[in-house]
Formats: C-alpha cells, structure tokens, sequence
C-alpha cells in the first residue's frame, strides 16, 4: 500500500477549505503516491510560486504523480500541461466531485485524460455540503458562497472561480449547528464574494439575513465575516453590527483604491467617498470595529497623486490591518493592457503603503492598554481578541477556549495579556 497523498495549498482561506475537501474524498478514494498542489491565480507571482512548488516537488519525489488544481489551473490549464512534472490538471469544478477522485485509483496515469478543466461558467452549484469546516482547534471556516459575477478590470479570479453561487441557509445553519457540539467557539465565513450571497437562491436573500438567521438558530459564541465588498453591504447586516455582539468587530473591506478615476477603471462599484461612509456608519453602530482592507499599489495609469488618495484612505477610513498587493499584470484581464506603471514606482507605493498600515498597527496596539477582552485561545499561549488582534501570554491557557484578560502591553504587532 502506498503513501497517503499529500497536499500543498497556495492563496486564500477558501483554498484552504477546498483542501480539506479533496482530502477527505482522496481518501475515500484509496489515492496514494501523489501529491497535489492547490493553485492561487490571483498575481502573475502567484503562479510562478505555483509552477516553482511544482518543480521543487518534482525534485524531491521523483516517484509521486502531482496533480495540480486551483484556480491557476483553471485560468491556464496549458501553462502546467506544458510542465513534464505534471501529472495531471483538474479544474476547480471537477477537484470538488467526488467522481473525479475515484477514477485516480493507484494507476490512474494514462487511464484518464491528463487535463480535465471544463468551463467553470458553467457551474451553477457550490459544494457546500462536503464538509463542516476546518481550522484550529479553535476556529472553523464554513464556505458559504463561490464564484463572482463582477467584473473588476484587474482581477481573472471569475475565470478561475465561475459566477456566483450561494450555499442555501439551511444548509449553512445545520454546518454550524454541528461545528457548536464539537466544540469550536468561533465560525467564519468565507467566500469569493461574500455580499453577492443569496442573489442566486429563491427570494434573494442578502448576507444579513443568512447573519441574522445563523445568530438566531445557532449558538456560536462568535461569528466572524470574512472579506466584504461595503457597498454590497445590506440593511440587515448593519443592524447585526449594530445589535448583535457575537458577530465580531471586525471587517476585511475590498477597497482596492482611494482615487475615484483608479476605481473607475478598476471597474469597482464604489467610489472614495462610499468607502469613507461605509466606514463611519460601521463605527457609529459599533464603536470597536476595526477594519482591515486589500490596497492596490501602482495599478496601471496611476500618477502619484491618485496614489496619495489611495495613501490617505488609510487614515481617512482608519483602517488597520492592510494586505498591500504591487500591481501584477494578469494576461486576458482589461488592466493588463493600460498603460503600466514604472516597476520602482509601484515598489516604493507598496513599501509606503505597507508603512501606513504598519502606523495603524501601532495606534491600535496602544490604544488597547489597559483594555479589558474576550480573547479566544489558538495555542496555549496565543489569541485573539474580538478585533482580530494577537495577544500573548505567559502562561498557558486552554486551547480553543475564550478567556478573558486585561491587555498590559504590547510588543511588534501584539498584545500582551
């Protein structure tokens, strides 16, 4: 009997999900000797970390079959066919069939088609059903929604992950449900485009509503969004903010740019002063809602005072926690073909930008002196507050558990309690 397979997972937090997904049906399988690398499409550099993962795999298993899959997979199924490391190609809607990993018994190679990637607009289901979550001990990820139906000028993710489709409520309630009796405090959702959930299912229920509902029907201790476009965000999700202290404060916004010609090109829903409502209304309803958000440096046709908005709207909208990404061009998306920005350019914007985040990080450690907060525990000796903030301790605690503690000080970029 051979090795069981092994997977290595690249990009974003619902990447992650699926990973444990395929595992499992792996497993059913009887799948061994292989190992399977989950793709990220989202940069140009994401995909050259996928195609370097690959030969390095290669190199240190020479007898494993790779499988590779993702979203990178699904975007540029002939960039890894032309890899004679690869073993096989599987697409984002077949990595999530069950059928597909029966057929990879123990001498799948030459017995199936070495590239199996359909078109992922096709799809109009999502496989929430496969399983409950995953995470720590102490947090677990429930995918409520895949796939995107906008269309952002920089962005090939739709072409990787389909259009739009929603986990029906029930089935995200009865997830839940069963996360509880195991034992885990906190739930996040997670998706491609979390506030275009419901648009698909009878009655259109909005993100709000699946919040509001998941609060009244389950007893999660903390429930937690995960990235959100805000000027999707519905009345009912305000008033959850605004009323319901287990949904945690703290949110993930796509802002992507502060200058409104950028977003416009960008071909983004909202404009700067959306952002800046969006993020007041939020703070007036909740007071301790922090915010993180993804920033785009050096997008194509950028001057430098366009970027100066972008560099202001960290303190205009006090956010706190940025992902700061250099702009990459992605071959077949409307960006790639403007006019770029000099390569020194976006470098030093990113650099600047990351230097405002890391200015927040500071304003927001200090301003938690002496502040008391419910921390859950993710080892014995760290956490995280409701803000999302790490805090660490000098003694050990109980994993998985929420404490509560009086923050002391703080060091780098945590708490210390």
């Amino acid at each position: 009997m051979g090795e069981a397979p092994r997977f290595t997972t690249l990009g974003c937090r619902l990447n992650a999900y699926e990973t444990e997904a395929m595992k499992a049906m792996a497993d059913a399988a009887g799948l061994s000797d292989a190992h399977i690398v989950n793709t990220c499409a989202v940069t140009s550099e994401a995909v050259r970390k996928a195609r370097q993962e690959i030969r390095r795999l290669r190199r240190d298993n020479p007898e494993a079959r790779i499988i590779v899959t993702g979203c990178a997979a699904q975007t540029e199924p002939e960039t890894f066919a032309a890899m004679e490391e690869v073993d096989l190609i599987l697409g984002n809607s077949e990595k999530m069939k069950p059928e597909t990993w029966t057929t990879l018994g123990p001498d799948f190679v030459g017995q199936t088609e070495r590239v199996m990637v359909d078109d992922i607009m096709s799809v109009t289901e999502t496989a929430g059903h496969l399983i409950d979550g995953f995470g720590t001990r102490s947090r677990a990820y429930v995918q409520v929604q895949n796939g995107c139906d906008h269309r952002c000028t920089f962005c090939i993710i739709p072409y990787g992950r389909g259009n739009s489709r929603s986990v029906p409520a029930g089935v995200v309630v009865d997830q839940i449900k069963r996360l509880v009796q195991q034992g885990y405090n906190e739930v996040v959702l997670t998706g491609v485009d979390l506030t275009s959930w419901g648009a698909d299912l009878p009655a259109t229920p909005r993100l709000g509503d699946l919040v509001l509902r998941i609060l009244k029907l389950t007893d999660v201790p903390r429930l937690r969004i995960s990235s959100i476009d805000s000027i999707e965000a519905d009345d009912a999700l305000m008033q959850a903010i605004a009323t319901e202290p287990r949904l945690m404060p703290h949110l993930h916004l796509s802002l992507q740019a502060g200058d409104d010609m950028i977003l416009k090109r960008m071909k983004r829903r909202h404009l700067r002063d959306d952002a800046i409502r969006f993020c007041e209304e939020a703070r007036r309803l909740r007071p301790d809602m922090t915010f993180g958000a993804d920033i785009i440096a050096g997008f194509p046709t950028e001057t430098e005072a366009m970027f100066t908005n972008s560099l202001r709207l960290v303190e205009d909208c006090d956010l706190t926690w940025l992902h700061v990404f250099p702009y990459s061009a992605r071959p077949g998306t409307p960006a790639a073909r403007m006019p770029a920005v000099n390569g020194k350019a976006v470098k030093s914007r990113a650099a600047r930008l990351r230097a405002a985040g890391d200015a927040q990080v500071a304003r927001h450690l200090a301003d938690q002196q002496g502040r008391d907060h419910a921390i859950l525990m993710e080892s014995p000796r760290m956490g995280r507050t409701e803000q999302f903030t790490e805090v660490h301790f000098t003694r050990d605690l109980p994993e998985g558990q929420i404490v509560q503690a009086r923050i002391t000080g703080r060091q780098d970029t945590h708490l210390i309690a």
